[in-house]
């Protein structure tokens, strides 16, 4: 009967073994299983983001160059020039191409300027057309693959950039400004990537980055250091909510009464009562801190981070302060823009000038689009990126020009809000989106889209060429050269196309190098040259004290200048008419 019992026992034994060993082979199997299905569905969505990634970015590209205007601005004309000149000559300090003499140049784009001259010599002005298209290109781009790592969402990155390169579509040129805007997207990018990883490859970057800055467009270096302001602020605020100065204060007072009563070991009493005190008071600071690591857990509206990698980013910025001296223009990188902002050039110049928010819709849209995403949703937003948005609303109120900044680092914190915003109602948002439009019906249909909207932006430029004749005397500049001996001309001439009459090698008497024109550069402290300009171009006063102050042989204005228009009417003796089209006239200042 026992032995019955044992084999019974060792039978059932088996039986739950081989019941174990199942349940377990079944969980390993489902578990292989779900990990395989896991694996496929990483793989699938990998497969679609990837995908999306490459349309994105030819669909980019083709907007990109839809934008990218035909027609050359003046500051292209001077840049061409200049860039000669330093091939040949060497950066000397000087200016070659106004007949005023002895007037300093700072060259502050010099590096810019010599690649473009160089671009020309082999391809001419295609070749700085297509170059412009791809440095349009690479800005588009970055801004898109910037937001989708930072904000890691590639939806809303895309139609971000699609907003942004729309927006600042009028800077989009041949200027030393359309690569400096990569650089500072690039730069966003370097800082919040050191800040998350403390890599120090990220900080190699923010080093090379301003000395790119300081040779290719020195007159921008201190906005470089503008924009690790933000973070530092951030962590600064950071670090004094963490302090509880007063009650610190305190306790450290009493640990000293303490010390000196233990020492002299009398006065038990007045011991035991200062070491509950201090408890007590130690027990007050522990809550404050409990509660307020509560509350910048789960903030209202604005987070506050205490990154301690941001020690180290100030180390980086105090580092990158040394760059500005890596450049054969001295101290450019650090003066210019405090000189021009002591002159009278920011005042005169349209894109300088304060913005008028009802006259730019975008800029409106832009705004609007914030305070809707901050006020309407739950969204909370760091405090670096309310300072970051903060500071460049102000500078885009205080010049229009910024909107290219307002609009190019903004979109990064517009990318985090709004993927904030998903998180909290549709956390597949972008998971879904991207699915819906990689397959056949929403590629079509973004093409589309994106392809329509591009031949809307380019419609219009179809016939343009290189340059514009009702801007840039053309023809003027023909005859002149034909029939008008330069050596003892001396050219009153107009700000917008005098760029292009020195490209052409005529001397000027001024040109849209504002800079080199004011006393604050050239150090003239009797001629303000273009003030001198502003005030003859306005009728401020009256042109022939400017002509005869400035010995001034020759006169190009446009035909519908005030100026030409007091010539004409008043068929002032003193004008001798040598030339005429349909835009710009030409005469010879005769004595009577």
């Amino acid at each position: 009967m026992a032995n019955f019992e044992n084999i019974s026992n060792n039978f059932l034994k088996g039986k739950n073994k081989e019941k174990k060993e199942r349940v377990a082979k079944s969980n390993k199997n489902k578990t292989e299983n779900g990990n395989l299905k896991n694996e496929k569905m990483d793989k699938k969505k990998m497969k679609s983001t990837t995908k999306f990634t490459i349309i994105a970015l030819v669909l980019i590209a083709i907007v990109c160059i839809a934008l990218t205007p035909v027609t050359l601005q003046n500051d292209t004309f001077y840049t061409i020039k200049i860039g000669e000149h330093i091939a040949n000559y060497g950066i000397d300090m000087q200016d070659p191409f106004s007949w005023h003499e002895d007037l300093p140049y700072t060259y502050p784009h010099w590096l810019y300027d010599l690649i473009t001259y160089f671009v020309y010599t082999f391809f001419g002005f295609t070749g700085i057309y297509i170059s412009t298209c791809i440095l349009s290109v690479i800005l588009g781009w970055s801004i898109y693959l910037v937001n989708t790592k930072i904000a890691k969402n590639q939806f809303f990155s895309f139609f971000i950039t699609i907003g942004v390169m729309y927006v600042i579509r009028g800077y989009i040129a041949a200027r030393a400004q359309l690569v400096t805007f990569i650089l500072f997207i690039l730069t966003i990018f370097l800082i919040e990537k050191f800040l998350e990883t403390k890599k120090k490859r990220y900080a190699v970057g923010l080093i090379i980055i301003p000395i790119l800055i300081a040779n290719l467009h020195s007159a921008v270096y201190p906005f470089y250091f503008v924009l690790y302001l933000p973070y530092i602020a951030e962590y600064i605020i950071a670090v004094l909510a963490d302090t509880i100065l007063y009650k610190k204060v305190k306790i450290f007072f009493l640990k000293d009464k303490i010390n000196v009563l233990e020492k002299s070991k009398k006065n038990n009493e007045k011991l035991k009562k200062l070491k509950q005190k201090l408890k007590e008071l130690e027990e007050k600071v522990d809550k404050v801190k409990i509660k307020r690591t509560k509350e910048l857990q789960n903030p209202y509206k604005i987070k506050l981070v205490k990154n301690k990698n941001v020690k180290w980013l100030i180390l980086v910025m105090i580092i990158c302060l040394f760059t500005g001296l890596l450049t054969p223009i001295g101290d450019t990188p650090y003066t210019y823009l405090y000189k021009t902002m002591q002159g009278n050039t920011t005042q005169n110049i349209n894109e300088h000038l304060p913005m008028t928010l009802s006259d730019d819709v975008d800029a409106m849209c832009a705004i609007i689009l914030f305070l809707a995403v901050l006020t309407f949703t739950k969204a909370k937003i760091r405090l670096c990126d309310l300072f970051m948005i903060g500071g460049l609303l102000y500078l885009m109120l205080d010049s229009r020009r910024q909107i290219t900044m307002f609009a190019i680092i903004g979109s990064v914190v517009l990318g985090k809000l709004l993927m904030e915003m998903v998180r909290i109602y549709s956390k597949d948002l972008d998971k879904n989106a991207v699915k819906v439009l990689t397959n056949k019906i929403g590629i079509t249909l973004l093409t589309l889209v994106v392809l329509s909207l591009s031949y809307y932006f380019a419609k219009d430029k179809f016939d343009d060429t290189y340059i514009d004749e009702t801007a840039y005397p053309v023809a003027a500049c023909d005859y002149i050269l034909e029939n008008i001996d330069l050596g003892t001309a001396r050219f009153y001439n107009e700000y917008n196309y005098g760029s292009y009459m020195l490209f052409r090698g005529i001397p000027v008497f001024i040109d849209s190098r504002a800079d080199l024109y004011s006393p604050e550069f050239n150090g003239k402290v009797v001629d303000d040259i273009f003030m001198d300009f502003i005030d003859t171009s306005s009728i401020g006063m009256f042109y022939e004290d400017v002509f005869e102050k400035y010995d001034i042989t020759h006169v190009i204005t446009y035909r519908n200048s005030k100026m030409n228009m007091i010539i004409t009417k008043t068929h002032d003796p003193h004008y001798k008419e040598l030339y005429k089209d349909d835009y710009f006239v030409i005469y010879e200042r005769v004595s009577v």
